[in-house]
């Protein structure tokens, strides 16, 4: 039975599609803001990176003992919420005209702590609300309604900013967090109460996860790979909307449409990865993804304010495409080769390396923008975003041809 018929996962499909607009928007108005009305400095803006996802490391191991040790549906309702609060103190401190950035870096932080949550959550609850066999078809509409918010938050983004500034923006995705929150609510399907570890205590429960992750060499070879890539997309993230905004001179609204072209790559990758798979095997898809679309990143740094343009929306949609038909297979693989009971720890053991890697490649950009210039970094960032592919290249996933343990 398809997925278009399953009610409880058309609720969550449209609540976390809703989540995705209003995050989309967020990721690029903050940044936005903080160029534009706070006047941040490279190195500013690599901190404001790394907030955003430094609770990865913060929180990102324990994180997965509570989501193990409770109903997955309440802590996603309860981080939608609590990023809902946190994103309406910055238009409110704006309109009082006390906004400043450490206020925005807090604010990134907190957001990303109940981002955690959610994830973890989300991911370990969807095999219970769809059942094993169905992952890849849930993970896949899941997925495009993401990069379809990749298409269209940042250009609505960018012209909101321009239009009546970034601080509406952050409303905007404070409101779709509640939107989120209200269709979770009326999902009826019973979730099974949580298993007793045969230890509790969380440095044991913690030692689990991390023991089926890195004892298990195909996850640590997408381990590998995910991390370093997000290790070099955190330099890129740091350091893009300076290249665009103060490099290229582009306006707000343009800005949102260039970075909406990742959107587009997302899109195509989230409605032909069945295809990838039904030509190349799931196993096979995981390595074959981004070896294939990974180097067209290294159009980016070739962009220019004239026809060359054209390179940086190539190369941001190639590697979104790439990306998404690699997340799409290898999030389903993990799903399906895991015990319920060890979901929440293995999504947050290889989370907290694979996110955790972000904060500190949003540091190193943010450093090496000031030190080499933006433009260098972003040729450091897409070089060693096309090489992280090798990991699973040289992985036993290049030979195996099913999903096995």
């Amino acid at each position: 039975m398809s997925l278009w018929s399953h009610r409880d996962f058309r609720l969550l499909w449209a609540g976390d599609t809703i989540s995705q607009f209003g995050s989309t928007i967020g990721r690029t108005v903050l940044p936005l803001l903080a160029v534009g009305a706070l006047a941040a400095t490279p190195f500013e803006m690599g901190v404001l990176s790394a907030a955003g996802t430094a609770a990865f490391l913060l929180i990102g191991l324990p994180a997965g003992v509570w989501v193990d040790r409770l109903r997955r549906r309440p802590v996603m309702l309860v981080a939608d919420l609590t990023r809902t609060v946190l994103l309406l103190s910055v238009p409110l401190a704006w309109w009082l005209d006390v906004l400043t950035l450490p206020h925005l870096v807090v604010v990134a932080l907190l957001v990303g702590a109940a981002t955690v949550m959610f994830d973890i959550a989300y991911q370990s609850y969807l095999p219970a609300l769809v059942g094993r066999e169905q992952l890849v078809e849930g993970n896949s509409k899941l997925e495009a309604s993401r990069a379809v918010a990749e298409v269209s938050g940042p250009a609505v983004a960018g012209g909101v900013a321009q239009a009546v500034g970034a601080a509406l923006g952050v409303l905007a995705t404070a409101v779709g967090y509640v939107a989120s929150a209200l269709f979770l609510l009326r999902i009826r399907t019973e979730e099974p109460p949580p298993r007793v570890p045969d230890k509790p205590g969380l440095a044991h429960e913690i030692a689990e996860g991390l023991r089926f992750v890195f004892g298990h060499r195909s996850l640590r070879a997408i381990v590998g790979c995910t991390g370093t890539a997000n290790l070099f997309g955190g330099m890129t993230m740091a350091v893009l909307v300076l290249f665009l905004v103060r490099d290229l001179e582009l306006s707000e609204g343009v800005v949102g449409l260039v970075l909406s072209s990742a959107g587009i790559g997302g899109v195509l990758g989230a409605l032909t990865v069945n295809r990838w798979n039904a030509r190349f095997g799931q196993t096979k898809v995981i390595w074959l993804s981004g070896l294939v679309t990974w180097p067209l990143g290294l159009l980016v740094p070739l962009g220019a304010a004239d026809w060359r343009l054209a390179f940086l929306v190539v190369g941001e949609a190639g590697v979104a495409y790439g990306a998404t038909v690699y997340n799409i297979a290898q999030v389903s693989y993990r799903q399906s080769i895991c015990p319920d009971h060890l979901l929440g720890r293995m999504n947050a053991s290889i989370r907290f390396v694979v996110w955790g890697s972000m904060p500190i490649g949003g540091l190193v950009g943010g450093v090496l923008g000031g030190g080499i210039g933006v433009t260098a970094t972003l040729w450091v960032a897409m070089t060693g975003q096309a090489l992280s592919v090798l990991w699973v290249v040289l992985s036993p996933l290049r030979t195996r041809n099913t999903v096995t343990a």
